[in-house]
């Protein structure tokens, strides 16, 4: 049984993203007192006494962009109210009733849906008598909550089970993978996410930082269930406003989420100082990635894909094992191959290998390039390895100086391990330990 969905709809600053951040009991979408700062539709599953729901939270109605992005918010409320099963229209106790709250309700009047009026900011006792006054909406008596402090949750989800009648009693079914798509301002990530959802679930424009909040999109490809995260663009470090901070600590959580990483990189333009810090943040989470290259049918004409891949080589040192994908989000070129090939590195980092022949890899290795400590630190001696763990392949190697391998080395032994093993493009995670006295041996 498909989720019903719950929509959360009200003029800016009401509390809507706040309201999504208390039904979900983590923080979603970001929650500023700025109105505006929501755009895209930000969903999240909430459970409640055994049953499912999907509550989406959107822009507010009549909002006045910075960026001149009315009509594409106002386009995603349309969106998301079309699909709604039950409409949450929220109001702010501490303003009084606007005319925008009358905008609202002439917005929702039409639908025949049903609709729970939800006073916000509503933090004690104190202020219930002041919500009487949105009675005059015309969606009865509103029901009295305090988002930010957590307070009336259990009473709303009562009310909207109650409303809703036929409601899931499974949980969806999990993702196949994750794929988080990262990359600088106007790369092309909500273009790509609307490409995989086949619909318009993202606002695309030119202008950059369209994206604000990490949006979980489910999608399907040959009956797996997948999960696009797309991310807000990117910007350089020094030029971030506090929301672009909030925005890229959501990016670098999305990474950590991930099963995959997308990295997406637009073909038009000069690999930046902005990719090479994704990328570092990718290899220090250990996460299979796709340098995957958007707006191709802009640049194959100056470039075939061998010169620019010798280009990423160079740019990307420290990420020679990871595949590169051409695509062009707009048309769908090369996207399905690009998620057959997520799928592809999603199973191979989950590969565990025998002991016996990852100590055969390390013999051979050995062979050919004994050890090479740090200087001052004394001779490097490997005994034996082991794999402890998948997703990332970890393996320890019992030595007898640990602390005495070096950078290089250990770079040379995690690319010699490729030649040998079933990890040709998903990072290792390599660890050194003394030898133990007792314990599994070789063979």
């Amino acid at each position: 049984m498909a989720l019903p969905v719950v929509v959360i709809v009200g003029r800016p600053n009401v509390g809507k993203s706040a309201l999504l951040n208390l039904l979900a009991r983590r923080r979603i979408s970001i929650v500023d007192p700025r109105a505006g700062v929501t755009r895209d539709r930000v969903s999240a599953v909430v459970a409640h006494e055994g049953c499912y729901l999907e509550v989406v939270d959107t822009g507010g109605v009549g909002l006045i962009d910075d960026q001149h992005l009315e009509a594409h918010v106002h386009e995603q409320i349309q969106y998301a109210i079309g699909r709604a099963d039950l409409i949450l229209f929220v109001v702010d106790v501490t303003t009084g009733l606007l005319p925008l709250d009358q905008t609202v309700a002439e917005l929702l009047r039409p639908l025949q849906k049903p609709v729970i009026l939800v006073a916000n900011k509503v933090d004690d006792a104190g202020r219930e008598p002041y919500a009487a006054q949105f009675e005059a909406l015309g969606f009865g008596s509103p029901l009295c909550l305090s988002a930010l402090h957590g307070r009336g949750r259990r009473q709303l989800l009562e009310q909207i089970l109650a409303r809703l009648g036929a409601v899931a009693r499974e949980p969806p079914e999990p993702a196949a993978v994750k794929l988080a798509i990262v990359g600088k301002r106007n790369a092309g990530k909500s273009t790509l996410v609307n490409t995989l959802a086949g619909e318009p679930r993202m606002i695309v424009s030119e202008i950059p930082g369209t994206t604000r909040d990490a949006v979980d999109v489910r999608f399907e490809r040959d009956g797996r269930v997948f999960v696009a995260i797309d991310t807000a663009g990117v910007r350089r470090r020094r030029s971030m406003s506090d929301i672009d901070f909030y925005s890229y600590s959501r990016a670098l959580r999305s990474i950590r989420r991930a099963d995959v990483v997308l990295l997406l990189i637009d073909a038009t333009v000069a690999v930046s100082e902005v990719d090479l810090k994704l990328a570092e943040a990718v290899l220090d989470e250990y996460k299979p990635v796709i340098l995957t290259v958007n707006k191709w049918d802009l640049a194959e004409q100056r470039a075939t894909t061998e010169q620019y891949g010798d280009y990423l080589a160079r740019v990307f040192p420290a990420l020679p094992f990871a595949p590169i994908s051409f695509i062009t989000a707009t048309t769908g070129a090369n996207v399905d191959a690009t998620i057959d090939l997520a799928l592809a590195l999603h199973r191979q980092t989950g590969i565990r290998v025998g002991t016996a022949e990852l100590n055969r890899a390390l013999e051979a290795i050995v062979a050919s390039h004994a050890p090479s400590p740090r200087r001052g630190t004394g001779s490097v001696k490997l005994y034996y390895a082991t794999q402890v763990a998948a997703s990332p392949p970890t393996i320890v190697f019992f030595c007898n100086n640990p602390g005495a391998v070096s950078e290089s080395y250990r770079r040379h032994l995690e690319n010699r391990l490729r030649e040998y093993l079933p990890f040709k493009e998903v990072p290792l995670r390599l660890l050194f330990r003394p030898r133990r006295r007792t314990g599994p041996q070789p063979g």
